[in-house]
């Protein structure tokens, strides 16, 4: 223990409006490695990946109503069969929704072209009277 009377050296009061130290100024925390891997996930465990068939059948139920209906027909088998194939790999592919979608765009194409071709019956059979 120092005796009662003898002074302690003052440290200076740290100045508010000063810069910051330098990096690698003493007390200051080493900087980040370069060059470190990137984490990856566990194995076993990879990302599910889109099955095609679930996509093609998006794209023909949303399109497939303006080439006589045929891409629609073609979506809604398509969308059955993914959705077939999603549920048999069991975690391993996704994009359930995305058949799913396919399906029932793929029958709104149909019911449209069905609706237009009824409609062109009974105009048509107005008509030649």
């Amino acid at each position: 223990m120092p005796p009662p009377n003898a002074q302690t050296p003052e440290v200076p009061a740290r100045n508010p409006f000063a810069p910051p130290p330098p990096i690698g100024a003493p007390g200051s925390y080493p900087p980040a490695a370069y060059g470190q891997y990137p984490v990856y996930p566990p194995p076993g465990l990879a990302p599910a990946s889109t099955n095609g068939l679930a996509t093609a059948a998006l794209v023909l139920g949303a399109v497939g109503w303006i080439p006589c209906g045929i891409g629609s027909l073609v979506a809604i088998v398509l969308g059955f069969i993914a959705r077939t194939q999603i549920r048999e790999s069991r975690g391993r592919q996704g994009g359930d929704g995305l058949a799913l979608a396919g399906i029932i765009l793929g029958f709104i194409g149909v019911g449209i072209w069905l609706l237009l071709l009824i409609l062109g019956a009974t105009v048509g059979s107005s008509n030649t009277s």
